[in-house]
């Protein structure tokens, strides 16, 4: 089954077996402390576990956008609550 939007089949998710058609996300990615976000990534994403991939050439592209931080066009900043996961000693 080829995915209307990009006529590119990403098959069944390896994770779970679902069909997997191809969405715009937006991905997270840590470097070096700081948290950066790449809009608007097509992807193929599963409906059933979430589990998300990318063709190779998009991944090709994103590795590009990171080592080539310095020419970021754009940036925001936004206030993100942090939580400190403690564990309870029984």
């Amino acid at each position: 089954m080829r995915d209307q939007k990009s006529g590119y089949d990403y098959g069944t998710c390896h994770a779970c077996g679902e069909q997997v058609p191809e969405k715009q996300i937006n991905q997270a990615f840590w470097i070096k402390g700081n948290l950066i976000v790449i809009e608007n990534v097509p992807a193929g994403v599963c409906p059933q576990c979430g589990e998300k991939v990318v063709k190779a050439k998009v991944g090709r592209q994103i590795a590009a956008l990171i080592a080539n931080l310095n020419q970021v066009p754009q940036e925001r900043t936004i206030n993100v609550p942090v939580i400190s996961f403690v564990q309870k000693v029984a």
